[in-house]
């Protein structure tokens, strides 16, 4: 297990918070060349926002994928947990992106920054309106969980309302994040929005794998982000050779929680086309794994705890110059009001009868 390392920004003054900016492509070839590879020099920056990730191509004329760690998010042993985890679904021939063993290890540090390597894999995003793709989703997801529930993590936190909603809620307070002119309204809808959370069990419940107090639902371990972007599709007659089909990447916000979790954020418009999609889903993942239906009534407190988190996510990154950047319209009074608008609409949405397949 690599050695626990503290962040080498700790106590750093306001003018040496961005730690990405000393992320160069010098820097990040010499990362790779610590670890036997010889980059040509052609880098390509791909769409990631807490990490950095880049395609590399290599002087041999292969292609890997170099993703360096937001200092101070994880600890060394959180990291190795989502690697060894990605190395146990691939043992199971899940279709999983995980890091490549250099050296002896997965988990490397060069330069203040901790990175991993993993092969390159192509695909575009997969056609959620498609029965056949979801179907096939859901039969990997059900995999997926199958070696999730096997046993619990160890160090990774777990999806509930205190590390997704109470702490967030706080914190953004705290920091005088939500402007005065909406300050209230917001505070006022949020602790609307928790209390009727609260009421299920499974998500105010201490971590750990055993089965929430009163709802009997297993917590088990969670790709944790499975939204569209992070499942990479590849038809049958385009299929390289690691197969057609779904290929799940970016492990990087795995934790315990309720199997739901992983499927919901593939649902979309209106409740028939989720009623619609969710069966389809549930229909594949039922051929390896039983779904259990007392799940469906956390969909919307988890989507509700997705948006309480987000914002607080948003404002704790600011001070990373590639926030601002590409989130201009975050923090306004406009923001905060559209805020309240959704979380009235999920109080809604958390009090209607749950989706049913």
């Amino acid at each position: 297990m690599p050695q626990e390392r503290e962040s080498p920004l700790a106590g750093a003054s306001p003018s040496q918070r961005h730690p990405f900016e000393t992320l160069t492509p010098d820097a990040v070839l010499d990362a790779l060349d610590s670890v036997g590879l010889r980059g040509d020099g052609r880098l390509t920056a791909l769409s990631s926002y807490e990490n950095r990730v880049y395609q590399v191509q290599l002087e041999d004329g292969s292609a890997v994928v170099a993703k360096f760690y937001r200092p101070a998010r994880w600890s060394d042993t959180q990291i190795q947990e989502e690697h060894d985890f990605a190395a146990e679904l691939m043992a199971a021939e899940i279709p999983a992106v995980g890091p490549l063993r250099l050296q002896g290890a997965t988990l490397h540090h060069f330069g203040g920054f901790a990175f991993s390597v993993s092969p390159r894999r192509g695909g575009r995003p997969p056609e959620l309106d498609d029965d056949e793709v979801l179907e096939w989703i859901g039969r990997f997801l059900a995999r997926i969980h199958t070696v999730g529930a096997a046993r619990p993590f160890a160090s990774r936190p777990t999806l509930d309302l205190q590390t997704f909603g109470t702490e967030p809620l706080q914190w953004l307070l705290e920091h005088d994040k939500v402007p005065l002119d909406v300050q209230s309204t917001w505070t006022r809808a949020c602790e609307d929005a928790i209390k009727l959370i609260a009421t299920h069990a499974t998500l105010t419940g201490a971590s750990g794998q055993e089965d929430a107090e009163n709802e009997g639902i297993a917590r088990i371990r969670l790709h944790g982000d499975c939204h569209p972007g992070n499942i990479l599709w590849t038809p049958v007659d385009a299929a390289p050779a690691a197969g057609p089909g779904p290929h799940f990447v970016d492990l990087d916000d795995a934790r315990m929680g309720p199997a739901v979790q992983d499927l919901w954020m593939l649902l979309s418009g209106d409740r028939a086309q989720r009623t619609r999609q969710l069966g389809t889903l549930v229909d594949g993942y039922e051929q390896f794994r039983s779904f259990d239906r007392r799940e469906l009534a956390l969909i919307e407190p988890l989507r509700t705890l997705r948006l309480i988190h987000y914002s607080a996510w948003l404002a704790r990154r600011w001070d990373d110059p590639a926030f601002p950047a590409n989130f201009p319209w975050f923090g306004s009074s406009d923001y905060w009001q559209g805020q309240v608008q959704m979380l009235e609409e999920q109080m809604e949405a958390m009090q209607e009868d749950p989706l049913v397949v």
